[in-house]
């Protein structure tokens, strides 16, 4: 499978230039938390993301790309809000992220992708996604358009498409304008709904409570993970360690 290959390739360079940096600190965007208060600080982390031969530096609302893969992907397992995956599935795997990160993006592309085709679509296990906003201002709003989107049962399609078109971090290019191409892009149907969801107080309140349950793990940066099932004590905590689609397999296999 082309996609296959590509994503196989992107990863191998991926990691090729994260060695490069201390294992402490590849995969992590720390947050520092005050008395009182919690503010940001985002440890400079070496990341290469290469996607389409790195020539677009994305978050262009009228040039969204990879739709229709994007499609392909999710079409083949039931959404509910920003759960990917049947109801029953005896699994769950929880990713804290934020949709500015361009880490969550390199997961995005490179590693869920199998999990979905090989343990998602296949009914054992089912992927939720909770926003960890860390990166900057227009991460909330980005989160709640994202749970928005999910109303309409265009959640992950939303996740996936910002992802693959997302821009240079923090960068100012998650306005309005971009979050609204997501989400026409994403198959939302009814856009005025979506726009008076995503700016509610209720889901506004729904990303700030999920941040807070991410810090309550313990989390410090994004993406992080969690899993629960049959063969776990309630929910366990994964964090950012797994690093390849195998680890992933591996350890909703142990849960199941």
């Amino acid at each position: 499978m082309s996609n296959k290959r590509e994503r196989e390739k992107r990863r191998e360079q991926r990691l090729q230039e994260e060695t490069k940096v201390d294992a402490g600190d590849r995969r992590m965007r720390l947050l520092q938390f005050g008395a009182g208060a919690v503010f940001l600080a985002i440890v400079a982390v070496v990341v290469l993301i290469v996607v389409n031969g790195g020539s677009d530096s994305g978050g262009d609302a009228q040039n969204l790309k990879e739709v229709s893969a994007v499609d392909s992907l999710v079409s083949s397992a039931p959404q509910n809000r920003l759960i990917l995956g049947k109801p029953e599935a005896k699994v769950e795997l929880i990713e804290f992220g934020d949709l500015q990160c361009p880490v969550c993006k390199g997961y995005s592309e490179e590693v869920l992708p199998q999990v979905i085709e090989n343990k998602v679509d296949t009914g054992e296990a089912k992927i939720s996604f909770k926003n960890f906003t860390i990166i900057g201002e227009q991460s909330t709003p980005a989160g709640a358009a994202a749970i928005a989107a999910g109303e309409q049962g265009r959640g992950w399609n939303y996740l996936e498409l910002f992802y693959r078109n997302q821009g240079e971090e923090n960068s100012g290019y998650a306005d309005d304008e971009f979050l609204t191409a997501v989400a026409k892009s994403s198959g939302v149907k009814d856009i005025a709904k979506w726009n008076q969801e995503r700016t509610s107080k209720k889901l506004v309140g729904e990303v700030e409570g999920t941040t807070e349950q991410a810090q309550t793990y313990g989390f410090s940066g994004t993406p992080s993970f969690a899993i629960k099932g049959p063969n776990t004590n309630g929910v366990e905590l994964l964090g950012s360690n797994l690093q390849t689609p195998e680890e992933f397999e591996q350890a909703i296999d142990s849960a199941g």
